[in-house]
């Protein structure tokens, strides 16, 4: 096998004169969580259809498991799982029953079958719920059946599109611990998200905009590359603050980030200077100033931020 689960080289994708995916090239391997992140209609869900063969590149190149998006879109769909972002199952048969019927979707049949079912149950720790009705499951449980029907016929490469989106923070670590077993075993992993703090658990992050990857590299590699030290402010109110201090000469970016914002000052001292100065004249009150470690969240201001100025000129 291959050390290389995934590889795109300038994959393109046109909707007439819109371009929704502008000639992206990466690689993933085997064993890998990929992190693919973006806003809604940024390219990421065409990509993926793109990579599972459901879609046709209009150029460009790109491999799962070996086969050709081009050529062998058949064969891709043999060799992958899919989760998507919403339920794909059947509300009225009990787990047992959708993984029994997944299973011979996949070709699986007899005690080949039935032995798959009680480990991916195992796996998932969906053995006591089995004869529950799927749409009696909670959010967290009905995702963590819809990886176990993806994995059945033992892919080595899955997508995962928005696999948490919805769930409440428990599930959601529940589901990352079954995709990280899922990686220890080989298994190259695709996954998009919304949530900065799970990119962080990601090998390999990609941040894509308007069809474009903007950075690709592991995450603490890339906050180690953002330029400036990130200032933590505490600001009240909260959303003027954070228009006022992004015109301070110095500032290069503003993320609101919970109750605070994070600045990215090019020099510290001059800007928190500015910045008080600022709030004086606007009547904002400042209740303190700090240097932070950046966060994936900056990351992709600062990306972001670049990308505009750069259209801009």
């Amino acid at each position: 096998m291959p050390d290389i689960a995934i590889s795109t080289d300038h994959l393109t994708r046109r909707f007439g004169k819109f371009t929704a995916v502008d000639g992206i090239s990466f690689e993933i391997p085997y064993g890998s969580i990929f992190g693919f992140l973006g806003a809604n209609g940024a390219g990421k869900s065409t990509t993926i259809r793109m990579l599972c063969g459901i879609l046709a590149p209009t150029s460009g190149e790109g491999k799962v498991g070996g086969f050709d998006v081009q050529t062998q879109p058949e064969q891709i769909k043999t060799v992958i799982g899919y989760v998507s972002q919403r339920f794909s199952l059947y509300a009225d048969l009990n787990v047992a029953e959708n993984l029994n019927f997944y299973g011979r979707i996949y070709g699986l049949e007899g005690s080949a079958l039935a032995g798959r079912i009680k480990e991916v149950l195992t796996l998932t720790g969906l053995a006591p719920f089995q004869r529950r009705l799927a749409g009696d499951l909670s959010g967290g449980m009905k995702q963590k059946l819809a990886v176990a029907n993806a994995i059945l016929h033992k892919p080595k490469i899955i997508f995962l599109d928005e696999p948490t989106a919805g769930l409440d923070p428990l599930s959601r670590r529940g589901i990352w611990e079954l995709l990280y077993q899922l990686a220890e075993s080989g298994t190259s992993l695709f996954v998009t998200t919304h949530y900065m703090e799970e990119a962080e658990r990601c090998n390999t992050i990609a941040f894509i905009s308007q069809g474009r990857i903007l950075k690709i590299g592991r995450p603490a590699e890339l906050k180690e590359e953002l330029k400036g030290q990130i200032l933590e402010v505490a600001a009240r109110p909260l959303m003027k603050a954070s228009h006022v201090f992004s015109e301070v000469e110095g500032v290069h970016g503003v993320t609101v980030y919970g109750t605070t914002l994070n600045l990215n000052a090019a020099d510290p001292k001059a800007v928190e200077e500015r910045v008080r100065q600022a709030a004086a004249r606007e009547g904002i009150q400042v209740a303190s100033i700090k240097p932070i470690a950046a966060s994936l969240e900056d990351v992709f201001s600062d990306l972001d931020l670049k990308k505009v100025k750069n259209a801009q000129h």
